[in-house]
């Protein structure tokens, strides 16, 4: 992708400045400088060599604004950055040899980075109500140094993973040897690092934020990493820009803050800079209460449309063709803080907003965030008609599953998380609202059900090794697992160890920290989970030996060491080397039961009758004595699209 060429206008509109504050490389009419200084700089990004050789007289800026390379990329989809948090350093490789241009990003004719973070891009827009925006620069990892001088006061990064502790990174950095380090780890320490090597170190502070922040905390690395704050919560407030009114003056800093998350919609801002993948926000907080979990503290909030909208316009302008609204559930949208409650999605709302969303020239592509499972089951008219309007726009491809012409798919992250429900009671009791948690598995099965006869395969999360865990529940999670087998039902599941993140209800729990640890039948839930993921990959006539030979030459060679003796017989169900029936038969694994579950209809009759009101007659299997709502409440709720 070639850089923009600039005129005034273009320049103007795109940075809401007037010629007189336009930085000093495009004033004076020396707009031939600065394509001339883009094209440039485009020809060395495609030699991979970066912005060298730009040179800022100003003796660098204010405030510097930066993330690591893995967290900005904006390349190959979210998978390479899914592996980045789960792969060990020393695998490195085998994303080098994928995609050997992953490294290669994209520049503004001043050396700044064309994309960033959704989170950096706010915490550029926020610090704009306070600062020049000539003041602030947001830059890659690498091109900092480029950035920071004698006049710079604060250095802020922005990081998710910054010491390696998320859910993923323990459980598969483990699985594949010694090394305990993912790879966005490495090279958030890298950034870390070249930051502390800075000669002008001593001028300014460093201040982290992102969700990865508690790390530093929890580990106490702020000398380490050369941190001096690390900011928890949102950059809107106005806690975080007296902090950085603090830094600029030169002021000490706590070692940490929080600071508050907006009330209300109108304190949620929107980038209007192109961000990583178009992210762009849709809600806040998610209602289900989940024990575990860091975004549901966040308030709901639902973003207004317009202000979707102008965000995804800003990314269309910036030349991002892609969008994916960031969201802990997206069926929360436009159902927040009204009348009818938030696990009711509102049609009319969604169906709107996601039209208007792509059908914006220049949106190419737009991939889901993540969602719950149970709005799959409460409307599944609305999944029929969101895939009509979303399928076209997929980049991603299932062709041994998907029944769309082009085999295209789509695929949110949703928390499974166990198929116990007895650990789903204790960690998640909201999670299948309006349904009991006590029929979790039959909301499952449903939700999947219809999500796959939509072409919808998500991504599900498990959690291993949760607090208390006991192999009944281990059992329970494999008949889930073993149910969907049998039914034919289809989602890519990606089981992680229990990880307590800082603040949840959960915090203070412990559960398995180490993979030795775990027992055969929890590692029976990952491997099992990894087999079924890459079924739709064994249609070959080599893919199955490839399986089986490489398993166990790993087995063999590191893994048999790396994570003891428990891990053995799972390995070999995986490796397809001997037949789960006969593992089963040996008494190595455990063969999942049948389940007998509820249908849809069956889960309909069991909401409380008070919720019969939101059903929506056209889905069918109305319980028996239900009476549509009066017409002017059915048609307010179809009125109700949020502006």
């Amino acid at each position: 992708m070639s850089l923009p060429q600039y005129n005034e206008e273009s320049f103007a509109e795109r940075n809401g400045q007037n010629a007189s504050s336009r930085p000093a490389g495009l004033q004076d009419g020396n707009l031939e400088h600065a394509n001339s200084q883009a094209q440039n700089l485009q020809a060395k990004n495609e030699r991979g060599e970066g912005p060298a050789g730009v040179e800022h007289a100003d003796g660098g800026k204010l405030i510097v604004l930066s993330a690591p390379l893995t967290e900005t990329i904006d390349y190959a989809g979210y998978f390479i950055q899914m592996a980045m948090a789960s792969m060990p350093v020393w695998m490195e490789f085998v994303l080098n040899s994928k995609y050997p241009n992953w490294r290669r990003v994209e520049y503004n004719p001043d050396g700044s980075a064309r994309y960033m973070p959704a989170g950096t891009r706010l915490v550029q827009k926020s610090l704009e109500r306070a600062f020049s925006a000539d003041d602030i620069v947001a830059c890659y990892a690498d091109d900092v140094d480029k950035f920071i001088g004698p006049n710079t006061r604060v250095v802020a990064v922005s990081t998710h993973n910054p010491l390696g502790v998320t859910f993923a990174a323990g459980v598969y950095t483990s699985i594949f040897g010694s090394s305990r380090e993912p790879i966005n780890s490495h090279y958030a320490k890298a950034l870390f690092a070249r930051i502390k090597r800075s000669s002008y170190r001593h001028n300014f502070k460093v201040i982290v934020g992102g969700s990865g922040g508690w790390q530093i905390i929890q580990t106490n690395s702020f000398e380490e990493l050369s941190v001096d704050c690390v900011v928890e919560g949102r950059s809107e407030s106005e806690e975080c820009l007296q902090l950085f009114r603090k830094a600029v003056q030169g002021q000490p800093l706590p070692r940490e803050i929080n600071v508050s998350h907006p009330s209300g919609r109108e304190g949620i801002l929107a980038p209007d800079r192109r961000t990583t993948f178009g992210v762009v926000e849709m809600t806040t907080g998610c209602g289900r209460r989940c024990n575990f979990c860091v975004p549901d503290l966040n308030p709901q909030i639902d973003v207004p449309k317009e202000n979707i909208m102008a965000a995804v316009r800003a990314n269309v302008r910036d030349g991002n063709k892609q969008v994916s609204l960031a969201t802990e559930d997206m069926f929360i949208w436009g159902q927040v803080r009204t009348d009818t409650p938030f696990f009711f999605p509102n049609r009319e709302a969604m169906l709107d907003l996601y039209s208007s969303i792509v059908s914006t020239p220049g949106v190419e592509q737009h991939v889901l965030s993540h969602c719950t499972i149970a709005p799959f089951v409460v409307d599944p008219l609305l999944i029929k008609k969101l895939s009509e309007l979303l399928l076209p726009k997929s980049p991603i491809h299932l062709p041994r599953v998907s029944s769309h012409p082009q085999r295209k798919a789509l695929s949110p992250l949703i928390g499974l998380e166990t198929g116990s429900v007895r650990t789903a009671k204790k960690i998640m009791p909201g999670k299948a609202v309006p349904f009991s948690i006590e029929d979790w598995p039959s909301v499952v099965l449903e939700g999947l059900r219809i999500a796959n006869e939509n072409n919808w395969f998500p991504v599900m999360t498990l959690i291993v090794g949760n607090p208390g865990e006991m192999d009944e529940d281990c059992m329970a999670t494999l008949d889930l697992i073993y149910e969907m087998e049998r039914r034919g039902l289809f989602a890519i599941l990606v089981p992680s160890i229990f990880t307590p993140l800082h603040d949840t209800r959960m915090e203070k729990a412990r559960g398995v920290t180490e993979t030795q640890r775990l027992t055969p039948l929890q590692w029976q839930i990952i491997m099992k989970c990894w087999k079924n993921n890459l079924r739709p990959a064994q249609y070959s006539w080599w893919g199955p030996t490839v399986w089986r030979v490489g398993s166990i030459v790993m087995w063999l060679a590191k893994l048999r060491r790396a994570n003891g003796p428990n891990f053995t017989w799972p390995l070999m169900m995986f490796s397809g080397a001997i037949s789960e029936k006969r593992l089963a038969q040996m008494g190595k694994i455990y063969l999942g039961k049948p389940l007998k579950t509820k249908t849809r209809k069956e889960l309909i009759a069991g909401l409380k009758p008070h919720y019969w009101q939101y059903l929506r007659a056209d889905n069918g299997d109305l319980p028996e004595g239900y009476l549509p709502p009066p017409p002017s409440r059915r048609n307010e709720k179809a009125l109700h699209v949020v502006a």
